[in-house]
């Protein structure tokens, strides 16, 4: 009898019950997600540092300016220091998780550039010389502003902590502007 199942058994819920730990941000998801934006953030917040500071043996401002001037951006040393910029706050804007859609943009930027002006034309394979390697970080960027940062990230307190198509379409309109802005200078 239905009456009787509902009154010796507790109602069975869609939702499963959250673990006390899981709604704290330990999760195996959350950390997950951080490892990602680490990652991701630190190397290129690191390749970034090396065009501004000529870190990590890179050539910083002025080699780094002579090779964008040989792609065809002039002045090369302004465009250098803006690529690395980008990099870099955009890198660690990530790993943090702070402003995630903005510095999500920054890289996608500077991806599209990457790729129109030196690995696309290459193919796809980094063993060409190849677009591969741009098209990963673009997309792990525009992947984590569609899911958001995760419980554990600066964007903890803003509205696009959860992510969404909105924060999505912000960073790829805003890269996409940025790169197509870049490229028609």
């Amino acid at each position: 009898m239905i009456v009787k199942r509902s009154i010796l058994r507790p109602p069975v819920s869609a939702e499963p019950a959250a673990h006390p730990a899981a709604t704290a941000g330990s999760s195996a998801a959350a950390w997950g997600l951080v490892l990602i934006r680490l990652t991701f953030g630190l190397l290129m917040a690191g390749h970034g540092a090396q065009k501004v500071f000529g870190w990590f043996g890179g050539g910083g401002p002025a080699a780094t300016g002579r090779g964008f001037e040989a792609l065809g951006y002039r002045p090369g040393e302004v465009f250098a220091v803006i690529a690395g910029l980008s990099e870099m706050l955009g890198g660690l804007g990530l790993a943090l998780g702070f402003l995630t859609p903005l510095a999500a943009a920054a890289l996608i930027g500077v991806m599209i550039n990457a790729v129109v002006t030196v690995t696309g034309p290459r193919g796809l394979w980094v063993m060409d010389g190849g677009a591969e390697y741009n098209v990963g970080i673009a997309v792990v960027a525009l992947a984590i502003a569609a899911v958001g940062p995760g419980r554990l990230a600066v964007d903890r307190f803003f509205r696009w902590r959860d992510g969404g198509w909105t924060a999505a379409a912000v960073a790829l309109a805003l890269g996409g502007a940025g790169a197509a802005l870049s490229l028609g200078l």
